[in-house]
């Protein structure tokens, strides 16, 4: 289990959106905008393209750290480790994104029931009220409610709940803003 967490770690902790935005234009993710090295923040200061890019390429990295770690728990446990080094990525004193994308792939791979319940309610609340963070809020928590709802493995049901608490830890600054409606909308 540990060269799998090793892996996953590694394969989660590849700064894309930072690299991206270095390369893009010279920018430091981490200095701008919302400081958050993800697709939201490069959205902000590189454009869609880029956005767009650096989105699919986390969600890579989170279902090949899955499929690298082969099978079983090793699985969730790379996938979770994986999450946790695009959260906080060795390479950038630790300061990355907040998981979403990441996630979506090791779940994609992992459970594709409820990814795709969390996708359609990510997409569903932001198609609504524009804040990218609300949809990864409902879509954090819709995972691993769906998840355990769904006949499966207990491994990953518990590795659904751990990147969820992971998830919501990373977006609380997101939850004070959008409770006092100070939060920026796509667009703004």
């Amino acid at each position: 289990m540990i060269p799998a967490i090793l892996i996953g770690y590694a394969v989660g902790s590849l700064p894309i959106g930072y690299l991206v935005a270095q390369r893009a234009g010279g920018v430091d993710l981490r200095r701008v905008g919302s400081g958050n090295v993800g697709a939201a923040n490069v959205y902000r200061t590189a454009g869609l393209s880029k956005a767009i890019a650096v989105m699919i390429a986390d969600v890579a990295k989170g279902a090949a750290a899955v499929l690298i770690a082969g099978g079983g728990s090793n699985a969730v446990a790379a996938g979770v480790a994986a999450v946790v080094g695009h959260i906080y990525p060795v390479w950038l004193q630790f300061r990355g994104g907040k998981g979403v994308a990441t996630a979506g792939g090791v779940f994609a791979v992992l459970t594709p029931i409820p990814t795709i319940a969390a996708a359609a309610a990510f997409a569903l609340v932001v198609a609504r009220t524009r804040f990218v963070s609300l949809g990864s809020i409902v879509a954090t928590i819709v995972l691993p409610i769906v998840e355990w709802m769904t006949p499966g493995r207990r491994a990953v049901d518990i590795g659904a709940t751990i990147v969820a608490a992971l998830v919501l830890f990373r977006h609380r600054g997101n939850a004070v803003r959008l409770l006092s409606r100070t939060e920026r909308a796509i667009g703004t």
